[in-house]
């Protein structure tokens, strides 16, 4: 017999980590195994999906290869049939076939006896154009060896499409089963073909198989006994190897090349089409996009000037030439529907540097006024589909815009792209740690340690270590994107298979974003966005209370309050401009302009940080550094930001110009830049950069710093299109505090958790700024927090008090006004006696016929004891509290304990006058000191931040009657006082102010707790 070549076997049965937990090599595993072992093409079988099956076509494309698709698909009976796809026909129907088995479940956590399974009628309708492989002993003949088995599968797909599987792995248990199969096969006249069973590319991977069947069975490696896999033979090995195998069965090699050859379809030809926008009679898709456009154009350019009209008429004749012009018209309408709907929406991303897109009303930023460039979202070259992200308001508002899409598209047209969640970091840590058998205190403590952290010396601490870093990256379950959703012309379900998502009312495709861009189906992203809910609430109250309208694409350009508002760093309650870090660059940037804040957001985030741009950018702003273009050629590039890279586009235009990157390649590095694993697709295009920098003729110093800026951004790259939606949203929070504080701060209020502070800082804030806040009073208050009309005061809503179910919160705020407490008891029965209490705890009773709160409370008490219907006409012989009036400690302590916030004078307030005996600087008064001086400061901590930029480096920042003080603490005095630090609400400081460009903070020498009986504060930690 002539020896077998790579030509003469293909493997038509291996799983990928993609069949999750029960295979332990990615798809790119196993194209670089075919490559190297001289395959031309393979088939991945992942279970009961397609999961992997985008990725493994894009891997073996690059390598010249040719992916084959398959799937084992579960039956009710529990085997798993083996499915193969022949034809386009094949293509879809397993897809759909999936799509069923998955949505019939209703639940992507189904209970087991009712997970997703195929019965035989949905074999039978969706057979054409699938070949079917008896599979190995999870297979459908192994259950039973007799002919009915075999006439049922050749019933269904026809005998020409059924071949009976044999696997060898030295296993005597499956030899003898390969004989009864053999002998089937003699008298049926059925063919045979030999496969791997693979479930790891290469032997060593057998390890991480082990530990997914430990994970899978929820056991250990040491009690995992016979569940683990016998040897490890079930990886993929070359046609020789395979052909020695079954050298006493040459068909059976033979045959899997014949059906290789079969397997014509491959992911090339999708058939994926975009939705046809319905037209209205008469129009064109080019005519009606023009004609919004227009409209658009003249309500958002007043006057409609040359220059816009000029970039409108570029941009539109590209659109038309690149045929993108429904995609533009399904985007417009998505954001119609919000603004009829009454949903604050805008979109963002590349879209900002569109005038089209800022014309339909899709974004609110105006690209010609601020000089964006329209080709870093769309470019006859780039070869794509342009990307819209729409911001919408968080929870009730944007589902609303979801389900609309997948109404408008039909229960098979839309879905939501899926998350690929991966083992990273802590997750490897405390999965390694289970299939190891530690206890649950180890387990926590090693969740905790960085790998790198790790101890080696013991052999298990060993084998720890390398468990986990096997475990990186490899998928782990299924999740879904946080908004993308993919619509399609037709049925959805025949391009990718759909399931549940965890959410009801949701459904996912099996592909991630990559994946779906890889494949060249579009999506669109709507996404939430606390912020968006609270300004869409500002406008409604501005509108309410003050009777104006506000459109946020035409608020005031250049207000001077907003920017020296901005320059001060007082940003509390702002989007992305609050924290700390934040607060501390702002003084030194001084915003003058908007695009001075698109500046800012892009600043501090850790790419520019990483890469060290931070300071050299601030100091070049101050004229302290001259402007250095990194090498002349890129002066073009980094003008705008005084030759510090910022922008994920400058990074790309500065890669095409200093190492001749085609468009293609930057677009390669604009994706390693956005992709989960982008550090080690950065490492090799590193050295296609240095290639080209060389010859450009650039020094090797001037290549680092080069290299440096462009692969910081490896993980965090944020595009200036990105940052300039970001900053309009920055503009209007600020706007809005600067010129509403009441609408503003009633609407931040009532959208929390949101931001880096609480409701206590966030109400202490207010008040300095000179905002008059009501305390909760259920003749009064709603809910949520409202603006009362008449001065434009802020009252605190029901919402505050905790213990106070939402049900009956409402009840109190319909049944208002009572006359006393009795009259609240008995006309909202819904309140039991501890809400009754926790209400006039925080005096909310005060003007129901109540002394002072503890009179509310007996009241409250005694009014939650029902009376029965003989005593109830009984009058109270003793109507007032035999109770002592609370202290202003005991009211404070009740204020915070019952609604974590007091509106009255700040805690330290009281004590100022014993602080200062202490020497204790107040916080408004530490610009006075000088620089360099010792000082002591005091108050509530309401932030703990440690960021991994930091080098260990923790900052606090504490409140006091005045206002916030900010510290810093190296990693030393971090450990000498971490307990006080991580334990007490109220910190003593001790240290030397620095201040610099008007920036201020406390170098911390000495940290101790604040002896003093104050109520603790809610604080920010460690986010």
């Amino acid at each position: 017999m002539k020896p077998a070549t790579s030509q003469t076997y293909t493997e038509l049965h291996a799983r990928s980590a993609f069949s999750f937990l029960r295979g332990a090599s990615t798809p790119d595993d196993y194209a670089i195994a075919c490559a190297t072992l001289g395959y031309h093409s393979m088939a991945l079988t992942d279970i009961d999906g397609f999961y992997g099956t985008a990725r493994f076509h894009t891997a073996t494309k690059k390598l010249g290869l040719q992916a084959h698709i398959g799937s084992e698909i579960t039956s009710t009976d529990g085997s798993r049939w083996l499915l193969l796809v022949e034809t386009q026909t094949g293509y879809r129907n397993l897809c759909r076939l999936i799509t069923r088995m998955k949505m019939r479940a209703g639940t992507k956590n189904a209970k087991p006896n009712f997970a997703p399974a195929a019965n035989l009628a949905d074999f039978e309708e969706f057979s054409p154009g699938l070949i079917c492989l008896t599979g190995g002993e999870e297979g459908p003949l192994a259950r039973s060896l007799n002919k009915q088995t075999l006439n049922r599968l050749t019933g269904i797909f026809g005998p020409q499409n059924v071949y009976l599987e044999l696997q060898r792995h030295y296993n005597r248990e499956e030899e003898a089963r390969n004989q009864a199969v053999i002998e089937l096969a003699r008298s049926t006249s059925l063919p045979l073909v030999a496969t791997g069973g693979v479930c790891h590319a290469s032997k060593l991977q057998r390890e991480v198989f082990d530990v997914f069947t430990c994970l899978h069975h929820k056991t250990t490696l040491a009690a995992a006994g016979r569940l683990l896999a016998k040897n490890s033979e079930r990886h993929l090995k070359s046609a020789r190897e395979m052909a020695q195998l079954f050298a006493d069965y040459p068909e059976a090699i033979a045959n899997s090349q014949e059906i290789s050859q079969r397997l014509k379809f491959t992911l090339n030809d999708l058939g994926y089409q975009f939705p046809e926008y319905p037209l209205p009679p008469g129009e064109t898709v080019s005519s009606l996009l023009y004609k919004l456009t227009d409209e658009g154009a003249r309500g958002r350019y007043r006057p409609y000037h040359d220059r816009a009209r000029q970039q409108i008429a570029k941009e539109l004749a590209l659109i038309e030439k690149l045929q993108l012009g429904g995609y533009f018209l399904i985007v417009w309408d998505i954001v119609r529907f919000c603004r009829q709907q009454g949903i604050l929406s805008q979109g963002r991303g590349s879209a900002a540097n569109s005038a089209v897109c800022y014309s339909l009303g899709i974004t609110a930023v105006d690209p010609v006024g601020m000089d964006l460039l329209f080709e870093r979202f769309l470019t006859e070259e780039r070869g794509e589909w342009p990307d819209i992200d729409i911001d919408l308001p968080s929870g009730e508002q944007r589902e609303r815009a979801i389900q609309y899409v997948y109404q408008r598209y039909g229960e098979h047209g839309a879905a939501m792209t899926a998350n690929v969640i991966t083992y990273r970091g802590r997750m490897a840590a405390r999965e390694a740690g289970k299939v190891l058998g530690f206890d649950v205190a180890t387990l926590n403590q090693v969740a905790r340690l960085g790998v790198s952290d790790a101890p080696v010396s013991d052999p298990k601490a060993r084998k720890f270590l390398d468990i986990v870093n096997a475990l990186q990256d490899m998928p782990r379950h299924l999740g879904q994107h946080s908004g993308g959703m993919v619509i399609c012309q037709g049925r959805l379900d025949t391009i990718v298979p759909l399931e549940p998502a965890s959410m009801p009312g949701r459904v996912v495709v099996q592909w991630d974003k990559d994946d779906c861009a890889d494949m060249k189906i579009i999506k669109v992203d709507l996404l939430g966005l606390g912020m968006m809910a609270l300004l869409k609430d500002c406008v409604g109250l501005i509108r309410d209370h003050w009777r104006e309208e506000i459109d946020l694409g035409q608020l005031p350009a250049d207000d001077p309050k907003v920017y020296k508002t901005l320059q001060a760093g007082d940003t509390i309650g702002m989007f992305q401009v609050e924290s700390r870090a934040q607060q501390a660059t702002l003084p030194r940037l001084k915003p003058k302009n908007f695009y001075d804040i698109v500046v800012e957001v892009a600043l501090i985030r850790p790419g520019p940080i990483v890469g060290q741009m931070v300071h050299p950018y601030l100091n070049r702003r101050a004229g302290r550094e001259p402007v250095d273009p990194l090498h002349p050629l890129l002066e073009p590039v980094l003008r705008r930001t005084l030759g510090v890279p910022l922008f994920q586009e400058q990074l790309l235009k500065m890669a095409m110009i200093a190492a001749n990157f085609t468009g293609g390649e930057a677009e390669e590095l604009r994706r390693a830049m956005g992709f989960k694993r982008s550090e080690q697709r950065m490492q090799e295009i590193e050295v296609k950069l240095r290639l080209g920098m060389t010859k450009n003729g650039i020094s090797a110093k001037q290549q680092d710093v080069i290299v440096q800026s462009i692969t910081s951004f490896a993980l965090y790259g944020f595009p200036e299109s990105h940052a300039a939606s970001f900053a309009l949203i920055v503009y209007a929070s600020a706007y809005f505090k600067c010129h509403y504080l009441a609408a503003f701060t009633c609407a931040l209020l009532n959208n929390q958790p949101m931001g880096f502070y609480s409701p206590a800082v966030i109400v202490k804030d207010a008040q300095r700024h000179g905002l008059r806040v009501l305390p909760v009073d259920v003749n009064v208050s709603e809910w949520e927090c409202t603006i009362e009309s008449d001065q434009r005061h802020l009252r605190l809503g029901l919402c505050y008090v905790h213990g106070l179910r939402s049900l009956a919160g409402a009840a109190v705020a319909k049944a208002k006004p009572f006359r006393d407490v009795d009259d609240l008891a008995h006309r909202v029965p819904l309140l039991n006696k501890a809400e009754l209490e926790a209400l006039a705890g925080i005096g909310a009773l005060a003007k129901l016929q109540t002394v002072h709160r503890r009179d509310a409370l007996w009241k409250a008490g005694r009014a939650g004891r029902r009376t029965g219907p003989l005593l109830a006409e009984v009058p109270e012989t003793s109507p007032e509290a035999p109770l002592k009036q609370m202290t202003i400690d005991e009211r404070l302590a009740a204020d915070y304990q019952g609604t974590s916030l007091t509106i009255g004078p700040h805690p330290l307030h009281y004590r100022r006058e014993q602080l200062n005996a202490m020497g204790v600087t107040a916080a408004a008064a530490l610009p006075q000191l000088r620089n360099g001086s010792n000082v002591r400061i005091a108050g509530g901590v309401v932030v703990r931040q440690r960021p991994g930029t930091a080098k260990g480096v923790l900052f606090l920042s504490m409140e006091d009657e005045t206002g916030i003080a900010n510290a810093v603490v190296m990693p030393d005095q971090f450990e000498d006082f971490r307990h006080t630090i991580l334990t007490a609400p109220y910190l003593l400081i001790e240290g030397k102010i620095q201040n610099v460009d008007n920036v201020i903070h406390v170098l911390a020498k000495r940290i101790d707790p604040l002896e003093a009986k104050l109520p603790a504060m809610p604080s920010h930690d460690f986010h």
